[in-house]
């Protein structure tokens, strides 16, 4: 396992890590408990230690199980977890005002409230699950930032940014309390490379690269005859025409891929990882064969640099989230 130094500490993070969104059982259906927690326990007897939750993931389920898993392991690893807005929307809009989705005090009760779920005395990485850049300025976040800090309940702080808005944080990395950027970075939505790479390179930001198969589809295994579980969020992701959209795009990667590598997937994460300002990527994982594929794949490291430069005409940006 490679290993990459989080930025602005000594510690070190695996180059991949799990996504365990799919664990929380609400939205991704058809999880089961046993499995997630023997294939948490096998990540991290391949090395992983970086493992991603957010409260809403079941509130609080996949930090419950993290929690529970890292005691069975005797582990230490770095455990991240994310607040969400108070007004429960996705993405934050300008016009949504700070007081409604991150004041102090729902900022510091959530953490808490992580803290319980997680049975920890600290979250190594607290971030905001969304963000505006029009409350970059204000002072009511950074003092609860501090206050976190200061009292030890929470190591780093970060930002989740809106989805397909790799820029919408930088305003607030300006006060030196943002620590790591989460941001969509894949074959499909390579535009973080344009700016914020260059921007968190520069300040000594992590990068943790989520969404390296855009919901599945980037696998291989979104055909147009694809059908998912009833209540799964991707009938929502890929509804209409999508599923026959991102088919025929696929089937062009992997004609550029096929000399390479052994699969479209293990295409995707060494495409993420091939960019030096990725710190970790992060893919959902529930299944076991999923794990072990993940890790063989990024075991063989970056993609050469003119298939890199050949990828890049891949590059659709769209929001099948809204």
């Amino acid at each position: 396992m490679e290993y990459r130094q989080f930025d602005k500490s000594e510690q070190k993070v695996s180059r991949v890590g799990v996504g365990t969104w799919g664990m929380g059982k609400t939205m991704w259906i058809g999880a089961d408990d046993k499995e997630s927690k023997r294939v948490l326990h096998k990540a991290i007897d391949q090395g992983i230690n970086f493992f991603d939750s957010a409260l809403v993931y079941g509130m609080g389920h996949s930090e419950k199980l993290l929690g529970e898993v890292e005691k069975e392991a005797a582990a230490e690893l770095f455990i991240t977890t994310k607040i969400p807005p108070k007004n429960f929307r996705w993405p934050a809009k300008d016009s949504y005002k700070l007081e409604d989705c991150f004041p102090a005090d729902h900022i510091i009760q959530i953490t808490e409230r992580s803290l319980r779920n997680l049975n920890r005395d600290y979250i190594d990485l607290q971030q905001f699950h969304v963000w505006s850049d029009a409350w970059a300025e204000r002072d009511e976040w950074k003092e609860a930032v501090l206050r976190l800090k200061k009292e030890g309940k929470v190591r780093f702080f970060g930002i989740s940014m809106n989805d397909h808005e790799p820029t919408n944080g930088i305003k607030a990395a300006e006060s030196g309390l943002i620590d790591a950027f989460q941001v969509i970075f894949n074959l499909f939505d390579q535009s973080p490379a344009d700016e914020l790479f260059p921007y968190c390179l520069k300040n000594n930001i992590s990068v943790i690269a989520r969404v390296p198969f855009d919901e599945g589809a980037l696998t291989g295994n979104v055909r147009p005859e694809t059908v998912f579980p009833k209540k799964d969020f991707r009938n929502r992701y890929f509804r209409d025409d999508r599923k026959e959209q991102v088919w025929q795009r696929v089937q062009e990667i992997m004609k550029d891929v096929a000399d390479t590598t052994e699969s479209l997937a293990e295409a995707a994460l060494r495409f993420v990882i091939s960019f030096d300002a990725v710190t970790t990527v992060i893919p959902g994982v529930r299944k076991m064969e999923h794990l072990l594929s993940n890790i063989r794949a990024v075991e063989k490291g970056a993609l050469p640099e003119d298939l890199i430069k050949t990828l890049a005409r891949h590059r659709w940006i769209r929001n099948f989230y809204v």
